[in-house]
């Protein structure tokens, strides 16, 4: 696969990584967990030189880090540049886990060792503060991140789902290499301005949920095609009025797979990677077929017709949450 680097001064990583949370929480919550098929994906996607894995803390919780760890165990962590979150708190009882943001310094700095010791690690490539805490200063939380650096538990801090605002509150402390936020052809929101002042600053940019949640794919048609205890069912974009609305977006992107020969994943993706150089989109997946599906996507040459056909696509119906 080809490479790129995390921003002007980050690790170099396949121009696509991978987002580890649904192995182990929020999609089809209803179906059993296959830990050995998701172990096998990740050391694939290593084969297949996508090297940026994503995992958190609250994703579980604890228990997809657990499996990165697992996966990476063996002597496959230095083939890996390891990313994981602090910054979201799992509280209340079974049934009713909620996560509520917890940027005190406090936290970070119990959570990088419990991370550390759930990964089997003595340091993660990159340790992003996974929201904001509006209780707590940014540069406080920030000044705990940096602190990890200083230790050698992380080489790089990154923020997610930042505003402009924020990312220049927290380099006033300590660089800032990546920014890791929701985007793809359905939501573009940080566009306008995050994504430009991360060019500028030569900050990495890290798509999640790059495929729309799997609606670009074209998998879904109704509502019904989401399986039960999915976290999906409960957004709005997802709701039959807003998915026969929406349902033309997916159209457009099957339409543009179908004219230059690759799959509707594979555009989606190969839009976001000529963002720029610094956009690592990380979809996630946890079966062999559709990970060999997206790193095609880093072959794929889109036109400037292509390009500009998807990017004249409508806002969809809906919010995000």
């Amino acid at each position: 696969m080809r490479t790129t680097t995390m921003g002007s001064k980050g690790p170099e990583v396949g121009v696509l990584g991978l987002g580890c949370m649904g192995m182990s929480f929020a999609y089809d919550m209803a179906a059993p967990r296959d830990d050995e098929t998701s172990v096998s994906v990740i050391r694939q996607a290593l084969d297949l030189g996508i090297t940026l894995l994503d995992t958190a803390d609250v994703y579980g919780p604890y228990i997809n880090e657990e499996l990165v760890g697992r996966a990476l165990s063996g002597g496959h962590r230095e083939r890996a540049v390891l990313a994981t979150k602090v910054g979201l708190a799992s509280v209340g009882g079974p049934g009713e886990v909620r996560t509520v943001p917890n940027g005190r310094p406090e936290h970070v700095r119990t959570s990088i060792d419990e991370s550390l010791r759930r990964l089997g690690t003595d340091h993660v490539d990159l340790y992003q503060l996974h929201r904001v805490d509006p209780d707590v200063p940014v540069e406080e939380t920030w000044g705990a991140m940096a602190e990890t650096v200083a230790a050698g538990k992380a080489r790089h801090i990154g923020l997610s789902e930042a505003t402009v605002d924020q990312i220049k509150r927290a380099q006033s402390v300590h660089p800032v290499t990546s920014v890791q936020s929701e985007m793809s052809l359905w939501t573009r929101e940080w566009m306008t301005d995050v994504l430009p002042y991360c060019q500028e600053q030569g900050i990495a940019f890290l798509p999640f949920s790059p495929l729309g949640k799997g609606f670009l794919t074209g998998r879904f048609t109704s509502f019904d095609d989401l399986p039960e205890d999915d976290f999906r069912r409960r957004l709005s974009r997802f709701q039959q009025e807003a998915l026969r609305v929406n349902l033309a977006i997916a159209g457009k992107v099957r339409e543009i797979a179908e004219r230059t020969g690759a799959t509707p994943a594979q555009v989606a993706l190969a839009w976001l990677i000529a963002q720029g150089p610094y956009v690592v989109p990380i979809p996630g997946t946890k079966t062999p077929k559709y990970l060999a599906d997206n790193a095609g996507s880093a072959d794929i040459e889109l036109s400037t017709e292509d390009l500009a056909e998807l990017d004249a696509l409508p806002t969809p119906q809906g919010g995000r949450y």
